[in-house]
């Protein structure tokens, strides 16, 4: 876990190696959660059986909307900003689901800053390269750029 403590330290983070997170594991509960959450309840997420028949996977797969949304579990492990007063997650670019992501594969996050703009005096837009991976598979199953909102 890598501690960012002030503007500066932010700065001198652009560039640097990215941070990688441990793996978590998205399983069928989760995404049957996620699923009667969001009422996407399509068969290639929540029918075990059809998918095992059906879709080119063999098995159920994740939404893409429930992968996006474990960036910030990922992100948790790799960086902590101890004297941070705000952070606000101001969206995402080119958000692309490159591969599937099956019921009960471990993912994990990697995640590099590329630049950072100034907002106001004391606060900054991060700009976050970021991919999650799924354990095994030779492409990752998110890339996206993940814009942050930080005032220290």
């Amino acid at each position: 876990m890598q501690t960012i403590g002030s503007l500066d330290e932010l700065r001198a983070a652009v560039g640097a190696p990215a941070a990688v997170s441990g793996y978590f594991t998205l399983d069928q509960r989760t995404i049957d959660t996620f699923a009667e959450l969001t009422h996407d309840r399509q068969w290639i997420h929540v029918d075990p059986v059809r998918a095992a028949a059906e879709s080119p996977y063999g098995c159920t797969i994740a939404h893409g909307l429930l992968t996006l949304s474990m960036v910030t579990a990922a992100f948790g492990q790799c960086y902590r900003f101890p004297n941070r007063k705000l952070s606000l997650n101001y969206g995402f670019d080119r958000v692309r689901f490159t591969g599937a992501v099956p019921a009960g594969s471990r993912l994990r996050g990697t995640f590099a800053l590329q630049r950072i703009e100034d907002v106001r005096p004391g606060e900054v837009r991060c700009f976050w390269q970021v991919e999650l991976q799924v354990e095994g598979a030779e492409r990752p199953a998110m890339v996206a750029t993940w814009l942050i909102q930080m005032r220290y």
